[in-house]
């Protein structure tokens, strides 16, 4: 066993470069900035190129540049830079343009906090683009989850051609641990699945039975297109109503169900517990000592840490739900997820627990709530969410 004392930050990039990323560009921004220092050391020695923008909305575009051309590319940075993403994140989307983003949260709103951490990017890496199409985002846990699921968002990016968001934050980006790298579980990497030289050329035509179209580099041997405003499949602009009803049914469906592609919940359910406490991010890690001393008094409690936050993997957590009494969903921002969660129960009631302050959810208070939970004390607990 070999230990490497390592942050989230700096396994995203070793993972990137294990996974066949030869193209970075960011921006400096707290607390994401490690990760092109890590990329500019890494890169160049593989043959790569590592470029700083001269601001965030360059440094996307760069990546796009570089992605379309053939390569794996990513970028980084955090709640104000992926504000400053939005429209080339469109573009990536409408225009199928694998790309991993990783955003490491910070205290918002605006430029908040860059020195706190928080949950607060979640609903606006689902819905920070025009036309509100669907994107993939993952949620590591720790610097070990890090290095594995950069792995899997560029697997996903290439298999499906759209952007990955890895949203980790602040408290995962910069604290260091000891990580048996070898050790960590990773996929097979994925390559680019370049057009076939019987197929038309038309850039947004799937092979026969499938959703995702071929990749056409742009700067290749054959001609290639690409646009960001309504296309049909050959890339030219269109107006036609039911082409672009095939596009948009197209775009949708291809991600309806990745849970193929990836486990998208870790859980820890006992046929006995009542109470199921619904968590992402680093806040799993206080749920976890939360869940052992509570089941240490003998509480039915149980524990699901959701790795795939987008596409909501609903099959998944409707059969979680199904064999609890309530729901606790514990959450470093004002309520953000629990939406999700809420939309999937039915009639299990739905409670919420965070905070947002820059501070750390910890094992004592997510206890607490659910000791207060299972005594049937909800006014204590003051964890019911009021809507608007």
């Amino acid at each position: 066993m070999s230990q490497t004392f390592i942050d989230g930050n700096e396994a995203i990039a070793r993972a990137a470069m294990l996974a066949g990323c030869r193209f970075f560009a960011g921006y400096p921004i707290t607390p994401a900035t490690s990760i092109s220092q890590h990329m500019l050391e890494l890169l160049p020695r593989a043959g790569g190129v590592c470029l700083q923008g001269e601001d965030e909305i360059a440094s996307i575009g760069f990546c796009l540049g570089a992605s379309m051309a053939g390569v794996k590319a990513m970028t980084a940075t955090s709640g104000p830079g992926i504000s400053l993403y939005s429209e080339q994140l469109s573009f990536a989307i409408g225009g199928e343009i694998p790309l991993v983003v990783v955003d490491v949260q910070r205290l918002g709103p605006s430029t908040g906090s860059a020195t706190k951490g928080a949950d607060g990017d979640i609903q606006f890496l689902r819905w920070g683009n025009s036309g509100g199409l669907p994107v993939i985002v993952l949620a590591p846990v720790d610097a070990a989850d890090c290095y594995r699921l950069t792995v899997h968002a560029f697997n996903l990016a290439e298999k499906f051609r759209c952007p990955v968001f890895i949203a980790s934050n602040k408290e995962i980006g910069l604290t260091r641990e000891s990580v048996d790298l070898e050790a960590v579980a990773l996929p097979a990497i994925v390559g680019r699945v370049n057009c076939p030289a019987e197929h038309s050329g038309h850039p947004f035509e799937p092979l026969s039975g499938q959703l995702v179209p071929p990749f056409l580099p742009i700067g290749g041997e054959r001609l290639a297109r690409q646009t960001s405003s309504t296309h049909g499949e050959d890339g030219y602009i269109t107006t036609d109503t039911a082409a672009i009803a095939r596009c948009i049914d197209r775009l949708n469906g291809k991600l309806a169900d990745i849970t193929e592609e990836i486990e998208p919940v870790e859980a820890d359910c006992r046929p006995e517990d009542r109470l199921l406490l619904v968590v992402y991010g680093v806040t799993a890690r206080a749920a976890a000592t939360a869940l052992t001393r509570l089941r240490e008094e003998g509480r039915p409690v149980a524990l699901v840490v959701v790795k795939l936050l987008y596409p909501v993997p609903e099959t998944v957590l409707r059969h979680h739900f199904g064999r609890c009494e309530r729901i606790l969903v514990v959450e470093m921002n004002t309520g953000q997820y629990v939406r999700e969660i809420e939309r999937l129960a039915g009639t299990v009631p739905v409670h919420w627990f965070g905070r947002m302050d820059g501070e750390l959810l910890d094992p004592e208070a997510i206890a607490a709530e659910a000791t207060a939970l299972l005594d049937g004390s909800e006014e204590k607990a003051a964890v019911d969410r009021e809507e608007p």
